[in-house]
């Protein structure tokens, strides 16, 4: 038991070891507001993250991650939620449910296009069998996804129902896995190696000492811009720059997480801004990118009962005056979940080809050049 016990308090130690690529790790300190502990998506409390990656010679490349704002029944006990569409060229599944009536009743689930359906029966077979749920008849399944058919053989359809439920069942709250991991296997972003990113950002006391936590699967283009920098211009690698041929394509999903009380209303304001981050990076939300950001509050406060036994809810949340630090924490962690995603990326050979992981030494050598670095 003892052993079990330090096992657990030093996990994130070895967890945020094995990432020495972050950014921060290299001196590379995006934003102004201190990370969380794990600078993770899971810095917000209850959330977990869970990944089923898909690896099969050189052409199944893809996966399943799913995103669990609590640990208890999420159907009976909905959190607040909201949707903002930066660019609505995609398939994310359940959006119109959680826009009418502001709250979620499933995990997140990421994947990629044509595996929509698959995770969506995943993830409606895993509310039924959930205890408490035997007369539940109807589920609202959120899926959201990037298309990773370039490396990955989209057209096979790997993806099946018990990969969302294997993700789901490894989720946990110290998940900080990035880069070719869970939904992020096979994607491109900046035309480098993208994939699953995460960060967070914890707020002063003085500010209401609330956490921001964003979780990305990125695979989009643009002109990559590092801490400012514009290290994709430096490279000259970027999106057009081939005789204008066109390689801009793609899509980003964006999962912000907050234990501030924030109603839909206001978690919606709250995707906006995180939408701000992706823009920081770069991406340009082109006409075939679908680029969707999915903000929901864990305060336990503000939980919705499937059944509640009163007419009304009694619920104190965040008033407007005290939102605008939210929205930076949400750009700072959305920004740096994007770039920490392609810092832990690494090269793939896929069905059409291969795609390298973004050149580190050289990337240090621009951000040195701009003074965008720590010495």
């Amino acid at each position: 038991m003892r052993f079990l016990i330090l096992f657990l308090i030093l996990l994130p130690i070895i967890l945020m070891a094995q990432n020495n690529t972050r950014p921060r790790a290299l001196g590379i300190e995006i934003g102004v507001i201190s990370p969380g502990k794990l600078n993770s998506i899971t810095d917000v409390s209850g959330v977990s993250v869970g990944h089923t990656t898909l690896k099969k010679g050189d052409s199944i490349l893809t996966g399943i991650t799913a995103i669990l704002p609590h640990s208890g029944n999420l159907f009976q006990n909905k959190v607040p939620a909201a949707v903002f569409t930066g660019n609505g060229f995609g398939k994310l599944a359940g959006t119109t449910q959680i826009m009418e009536l502001g709250n979620l009743e499933t995990p997140i689930v990421l994947t990629n296009t044509l595996s929509v359906p698959a995770a969506m029966q995943g993830l409606i077979q895993y509310t039924l069998n959930e205890p408490g749920n035997s007369n539940v008849r109807s589920v609202n399944a959120v899926v959201g996804e990037t298309n990773d058919g370039y490396l990955n053989d989209i057209r096979g359809m790997h993806i099946s129902p018990n990969d969302v439920l294997t993700a789901i069942k490894s989720a946990t709250h110290t998940n900080i896995e990035e880069g070719n991991v869970g939904a992020g296997t096979g994607t491109v972003a900046f035309g480098f190696k993208g994939g699953i990113g995460t960060s967070s950002r914890k707020l002063p006391e003085n500010l209401g000492g609330y956490t921001v936590g964003v979780i990305v699967q990125t695979n989009f283009g643009g002109v990559l811009q590092i801490n400012g920098v514009p290290v994709g211009k430096e490279l000259g690698k970027f999106d057009f720059s081939n005789q204008l041929i066109n390689k801009v394509d793609g899509s980003c999903m964006i999962i912000v997480a907050t234990d501030a009380p924030m109603d839909a209303r206001n978690l919606e304001r709250l995707a906006k801004r995180a939408f701000l981050g992706l823009g920081k990076t770069g991406g340009i939300a082109s006409n075939g990118s679908g680029d969707y950001v999915i903000a929901f509050s864990t305060n336990e406060a503000l939980r919705v009962p499937n059944n509640p036994k009163e007419r009304t809810l009694k619920q104190e949340v965040i008033i407007n005056d005290a939102t605008s630090p939210l929205f930076m924490a949400a750009i700072e962690a959305t920004e740096e979940a994007i770039i920490n995603s392609l810092f832990a990326a690494e090269t793939v050979k896929g069905k059409n080809g291969t795609i390298s992981k973004i050149p580190l030494e050289k990337v240090i050598e621009i951000l040195k050049k701009y003074n965008g670095i720590k010495k």
